[in-house]
């Protein structure tokens, strides 16, 4: 406490004090002990999301609310949806009620950096506008724990808004906030007015997605571009031999590309359409070692000439983890159609980006001696990448070296910079060799 005194009583405390009143506030991803409504938007309905601390609700509910999830849903299940559905509406600006009711409850403990571990009520609850109305205007009434609790406050976010291109939690956007109006003593309901979406904007934000996700898709880069180290060269003996040609070359890059395009493009749709689901632990550990399969065929030829084939079924695997982004945004059949579009092609456009600014430089390489080197060295440390993925996979416990893995790859456009500067520097001074041969002749 009297440090605090000397703090106020210095004029130095007052400048620090002013200074840290200008930092913007921190945001936590659940301000306790506050309500937070995450709406999300479809075109017919809002699936909204209502996080309530345990220990607000139970000074409002009246009843004891300690239990385990599964307990207190068992023994407080219908009074708690009743008491949901008492303080929770939703009207047209007209009035008219919008159809609400509350789908699944459930308790979780949450970590908060001020207030440590906590439990919350988290309660789904549909929203369905009447026939005819805007499901993106709306006024929202909802008292629940504020009715008691008068220093409360409900936080309305929008959480997802496809029609928006707003798809995650990292873009969440806070629409409001209901909380008691002291002077006059009432608790005014929020109005939601949400700007008019699109097809063309939930297609483009998907096509972005698919952009961001393989760009940081290190492991789904990484065995394509290793599989791809030995495509240039010929096979002699068991062994990786010289460089086969430009049209040998292009044919092979191609078959593989194409074939790896087909593999995760099916099982992106099919996933996507739940006709295929698997564990996502299984399916993480295959790709990594897709990546170390292609990482020993880089060393020495294990398939020779069958890349195209390998490729499609590893991408079979890639595919299914890529379905898994799209399942999670739980959209209806329309956006979900438009949206597999979408995100295939931000994921090809990468990929086809990538592929176009190393495919030039691996064709120079590979017809210099250095090659056998780049590609061995390039072999090991996809090989290293892959065993330490698949450790981490499958114990659920991270490492240092899949941790330096992806943060070297933050530095991977330099590394395609050097080896363009390479490829050039060792194609020029094998010219410059070949002409002097033949000039001293």
């Amino acid at each position: 406490m009297k440090y605090l005194f000397a703090l106020i009583s210095h004029p130095a405390g007052w400048l620090m004090i002013f200074l840290l009143s200008l930092q913007p506030a921190v945001s936590w991803s659940h301000p306790m002990p506050n309500t937070v409504v995450l709406l999300n938007v479809h075109a017919t309905r809002i699936d909204a999301e209502v996080q309530i601390p345990l220990n607000e609700l139970q000074a409002a509910f009246g009843h004891a609310v300690n239990d385990s999830s599964a307990q207190l849903v068992a023994r407080l299940g219908s009074p708690l949806r009743t008491y949901l559905l008492q303080h929770l509406r939703a009207q047209t600006a007209g009035g008219q009620n919008w159809a609400v009711s509350v789908d699944t409850l459930a308790v979780q403990e949450t970590q908060n950096p001020i207030n440590g571990t906590y439990r919350e009520l988290r309660a789904i609850v549909r929203l369905v506008p009447p026939v005819g109305a805007d499901v993106r205007r709306f006024v929202l009434h909802y008292d629940a724990v504020l009715h008691q609790v008068v220093t409360h406050k409900i936080l309305v976010s929008i959480r997802q808004d496809w029609a928006n291109g707003q798809l995650t939690e990292e873009t969440m956007v806070q629409v409001g906030v209901i909380e008691l109006d002291i002077v006059n003593n009432r608790i005014p309901p929020l109005t939601v007015n949400l700007e008019k979406g699109s097809v063309w904007t939930g297609f483009r934000a998907m096509v972005e997605l698919g952009i961001r996700h393989i760009a940081g898709g290190t492991d789904h880069l990484l065995f394509l571009l290793v599989l791809l180290l030995p495509a240039p060269l010929l096979v002699n003996g068991g062994r990786w031999s010289r460089f086969g040609g430009a049209r040998y070359s292009l044919k092979r890059l191609l078959l593989i590309i194409s074939a790896f395009t087909i593999g995760h493009s099916l099982t992106l749709l099919m996933g996507a359409l739940s006709l295929v689901r698997l564990p996502g632990q299984p399916i993480e550990v295959l790709i990594a070692v897709s990546i170390l399969v292609s990482a020993v065929h880089a060393v020495r030829p294990i398939f020779p000439g069958r890349e195209g084939w390998v490729a499609v079924g590893f991408g079979l695997i890639h595919g299914l983890a890529f379905a898994d982004t799209l399942t999670n945004l739980r959209l209806d059949a329309g956006p979900m159609a438009v949206s597999i579009l979408g995100f295939n092609l931000g994921i090809e456009l990468m990929q086809l980006l990538v592929i176009t600014l190393t495919i030039p430089w691996l064709m120079l390489l590979s017809r210099t001696p250095a090659y056998r080197g780049v590609r061995l060295t390039g072999a090991l440390l996809a090989a290293v990448a892959a065993v330490a993925w698949v450790v981490e996979r499958v114990t659920g416990q991270g490492n240092g070296v899949s941790k330096g893995v992806e943060q070297v790859t933050y530095y991977a456009p330099y590394g395609l910079g050097v080896m363009a500067v390479i490829a050039l520097l060792l194609t020029w001074r094998m010219k410059r060799k070949v002409n002097f041969l033949f000039s001293s002749r």
